[in-house]
C-alpha cells in the first residue's frame, strides 16, 4: 500500500504547479488550465484521505465528482468569457481584460 504522505506529495506538487500557473501567465487559457491543475490537487486529497480513513466508504469520491462537476461548469463559463474577449481585442491576454470599456 502506497503511503499517504506521497499522495500528499503529489498533490502539494501539482497544487504548487497551479498556483505558479495562475500568477505567471498572462494567457487566459493557460490560467484556466492552471485552475484546473489546483482543482485536481483538492481531487487527489480528498481521494487519498477518504482512503486512508476510511477505506470502506467512497465519500472522498463522491466529493472528488461534485468538484469535477463544478469545475466543468466553471471552464465553460471562463471559455465562454475569453470567446468574448478574443473577439473583442483579437487576443486572450488578462491584462487586455482589465481595461475592456464599452
Amino acid at each position: 500500500m502506497v503511503p499517504l504522505e506521497n499522495y500528499l506529495a503529489l498533490s502539494a506538487i501539482v497544487f504548487s504547479l497551479g498556483v505558479y500557473g495562475v500568477l505567471a501567465r498572462r494567457n487566459a487559457v493557460m490560467i484556466l488550465m492552471s485552475v484546473e491543475l489546483m482543482l485536481n490537487a483538492v481531487n487527489i486529497n480528498f481521494v487519498a484521505f477518504a482512503a486512508y480513513l476510511d477505506p470502506g466508504r467512497i465519500v472522498g469520491a463522491i466529493f472528488a465528482v461534485f468538484i469535477i462537476t463544478v469545475a466543468a461548469a466553471e471552464v465553460g463559463l471562463a471559455l465562454a468569457i475569453v470567446i468574448r474577449l478574443f473577439r473583442n481585442r483579437a487576443t486572450a491576454n488578462v491584462d487586455e481584460a482589465a481595461t475592456m470599456k464599452w
